[in-house]
């Protein structure tokens, strides 16, 4: 009995101490300031462009865990709107817009090293190559370049389709023939990285047919 009683002992400290460590998880409920493996994704905006008028719904979803935290028109269980060939939504937006937390599971091996004086340029090519269209770029470039003004350099992981769709899926009805995905996650760093990141291999879009575009920004 005695070696039960002393032997217990660290195994109960060991739990204790198990215990008392943090929850790491991202839950419908948790703050995006205090939940420690969530990342926020910043101004992802929706552009729909249909062959006709149509009226669209759309949902998003996160298959392991994550909310909405912000919305344009508002996203309630849903969207359901008008949308024009032209893109114009309801009449009065030009975009689906919203932000939202979910699991930090982005891919950080393969991207690029940018310079603050050239954040402007970069984009501005990297939205073309994509897939991007002029109106789209602008409203990227609009927004984004003056509030990456304070790191030397910035680091860019492009987040494509498949990587979004694991943690933010999309889905519309009708369906798209044609959907474009883009996601940066940049991290500001004081110098030039020592190692290199993998180059990206970015592949051509096809804008014919109904389309949706999108893009957003995660920050580090």
């Amino acid at each position: 009995m005695k070696y039960l009683r002393y032997t217990s002992l660290p195994l109960l400290l060991v739990l204790i101490g198990l215990l008392s460590l943090p929850f790491h998880g991202c839950k419908p409920d948790d703050d995006p300031e205090t939940c420690d493996t969530c990342l926020v994704a910043y101004k992802p905006n929706i552009y729909i462009y249909p062959s006709q008028a149509t009226k669209i719904d759309v949902q998003v979803s996160f298959p392991h865990g994550g909310k909405i935290i912000a919305s344009e028109p508002e996203y309630k269980q849903g969207w359901s709107v008008m949308v024009e060939p032209s893109g114009r939504i309801d009449e009065q937006y030009d975009f689906l817009f919203y932000e939202s937390r979910q699991p930090d599971r982005w891919q950080r091996t393969e991207g690029w090293v940018v310079k603050q004086s050239e954040v402007r340029s970069f984009f501005t090519e990297n939205l073309r190559r994509y897939g991007f269209n002029n109106k789209e770029s602008a409203d990227f470039l609009d927004w984004w370049v003056q509030r990456l003004d304070v790191s030397p350099y910035y680091k860019v992981y492009p987040q494509t389709n498949t990587i979004i769709d694991e943690l933010i899926q999309l889905k519309f009805s009708p369906q798209p023939e044609r959907v474009l995905r883009i996601f940066y996650l940049i991290e500001g760093v004081s110098k030039l990285p020592s190692s290199n990141l993998s180059e990206p291999v970015i592949q051509p879009f096809d804008r014919n047919g109904f389309v949706v575009a999108e893009w957003g920004v995660l920050m580090r």
